[in-house]
């Protein structure tokens, strides 16, 4: 049947944690740095850590799943990741070559002797329309409008300015982006790419997804930025909006290098991580509290018994799991709440035919991008990831070779997700052939393909009445949903780490009220502000 409560004379508690990415490995790591006695268990339904923040390594050439820049405006987060992985304290592989200056931590590791660093690296990131490259986020230089065009580059500033007199209800993402960018922007750089992000139109998508993601980014924002830079007395990193940044710290191996390091010393402290294990029901008591999670492992079905629950699974297969000890109403929610997969395929390539015409010299004088934003909609590809650039140790040979992920939004079971590897290698090489980005497949040298589920949370549907399932699940006294997919919410990996301080605060203090864990991620204020 599983593990049993030990003696209450060796613990105090059983606290059963759901997942292994960043929420479920924080909220094991504090409780058991805090030293409160707990028995901990973590249950994760793969066979590895770190979720989507993982690290996937094939032939040498590593993949990180997503994109994951570490750089967060709580301090309690940088400290976090500043005490499991120190900034470099001598130049990488890279900068040492090259002979770009970036900060070094005064007895910091040397990234060339020493694994355990995380390195700071340049943002540079760019949109791919009209044939052109443009500034992420659009900037206002000449090249922008050189690219625009000038008819195209007018209708766009009139559409601006009249987007800040006439203001639209903010009742869809569509209204939300034409408030902020004007109809002709939207058009051009938000609307085709929504669209391939999210299966659906942006009209059909609630306003929520923009001030989850968008934030506070505006043409004024822009301005704002720029202005800083270049004024006396001019903003530094923590000040400006968060997609507006332009360094951040990475590890040498990728974000997963950091969970599989915090889950080394999870188990070094005692907490048990039992992998494998995909949770599929729970058993409960009458008054609505978790006594035990229902778990597949190797073929059988087995139970753990806990005191509290802290889950990271999707909260609509963790309301499936309630069976009929949850209402209707909740189960109908979240049997609705929609989900968006993805595909990532590596490229292994000899160059990139890409002129590098930025100031910032490469290896191999390969563009700077650590992604290219592809808002061209004659190509389902959505975004591309250099990984020479994020970190060149995850590169075999980076100074030879350059390592791409190519990013694909589908839904799971859908044609392109059940498309054969060879397939989807040859159909994302043809489509990079078709943007001038290589010259033919046979430049690819090597490839392999990731299909992630449930990567993100989407904003309609039901989640329209998420409301109502909070209020059902915080009745549920024993239970902490945190991180991406336990509350649905689009939170960045920060927040998701956020939303595990805030339970392990919570069960510590006796706190009875989840208010504050269901905040994070919630208010203009955490997004704009830093946070102490």
């Amino acid at each position: 049947m599983g593990l049993k409560p030990v003696e209450r004379g060796l613990f105090v508690e059983r606290i059963v944690i759901i997942g292994a990415g960043p929420a479920g490995l924080t909220a094991a790591f504090e409780l058991l740095r805090r030293g409160a006695g707990y028995e901990i268990v973590i249950l994760e339904e793969s066979g590895e850590v770190g979720g989507i923040s993982r690290t996937v390594c094939h032939a040498g050439n590593r993949m990180d799943i997503g994109g994951h820049r570490f750089f967060s405006k709580d301090d309690r987060v940088t400290r976090w990741w500043h005490d499991r992985m120190p900034n470099q304290g001598a130049p990488s592989f890279d900068d040492r070559l090259l002979g770009r200056e970036k900060p070094l931590e005064e007895g910091g590791p040397d990234p060339d002797r020493e694994d355990r660093v995380m390195l700071v690296r340049r943002r540079v990131s760019r949109i791919y329309y009209l044939k052109h490259f443009f500034d992420y986020p659009i900037s206002m230089k000449l090249q922008t409008f050189r690219n625009m065009g000038f008819a195209r580059t007018v209708k766009a500033g009139c559409s601006y300015l009249k987007s800040t007199v006439c203001k639209l209800p903010e009742t869809s993402l569509e209204n939300f982006y034409i408030n902020r960018f004007g109809r002709v922007l939207y058009g051009m750089f938000f609307e085709g790419y929504t669209e391939k992000l999210w299966g659906r139109h942006p009209r059909e998508i609630s306003a929520d997804w923009g001030a989850q993601r968008v934030k506070g980014l505006s043409i004024r924002a822009v301005l704002k930025d720029m202005l800083g830079k270049v004024l006396p007395g001019g903003k530094k990193n923590k000040q400006v909006e968060t997609s507006l940044i332009e360094e951040f710290l990475y590890p040498k191996y990728g974000p997963g290098q950091l969970w599989e390091t915090v889950a080394d010393e999870v188990e070094a402290m005692g907490g048990r991580l039992l992998k494998g294990c995909r949770v599929t029901g729970f058993r409960t008591a009458a008054d609505g509290s978790l006594t035990a999670a229902l778990y597949e492992q190797e073929g059988a079905l087995k139970e753990l018994e806990g005191d509290i629950f802290i889950s990271s699974m999707p909260v609509k297969d963790l309301v499936a799991g309630l069976g009929e000890a949850a209402p209707t109403e909740a189960r109908r929610i979240a049997a609705g709440l929609p989900y968006r997969d993805f595909v990532t395929v590596g490229l292994l390539v000899n160059r990139l035919h890409l002129k590098n015409e930025t100031d910032i010299p490469t290896l191999g004088n390969i563009v700077p991008d650590c992604w290219i934003y592809v808002q061209d909609v004659g190509v389902k590809l959505g975004r591309i990831q250099i990984f020479n650039n994020w970190s060149p140790y995850m590169v075999k040979d980076p100074e030879h070779t350059v390592w791409i992920g190519l990013e694909y939004f589908c839904t799971e079971g859908d044609d392109f997700w059940r498309m054969d590897q060879a397939a989807c290698v040859q159909y994302a090489a043809d489509e990079l052939v078709s943007m001038g980005i290589i010259g033919s497949r046979e430049d690819v040298l090597d490839s392999h393909r990731e299909r992630v589920k449930k990567a993100y949370p989407a904003y309609f549907d039901t989640y329209a009445e998420m409301d109502k399932l909070i209020a059902y699940l915080d009745t549920i006294p024993n239970l902490y949903c945190v991180g991406r997919n336990g509350q649905h919410r689009y939170n960045n990996m920060d927040h998701s780490m956020v939303t595990s301080f805030e339970t392990v605060d919570c069960i510590l203090s006796g706190g009875v009220s989840k208010e504050a864990i269901w905040k994070v991620n919630t208010e203009q204020e955490y997004h704009e502000e830093k946070q102490e």
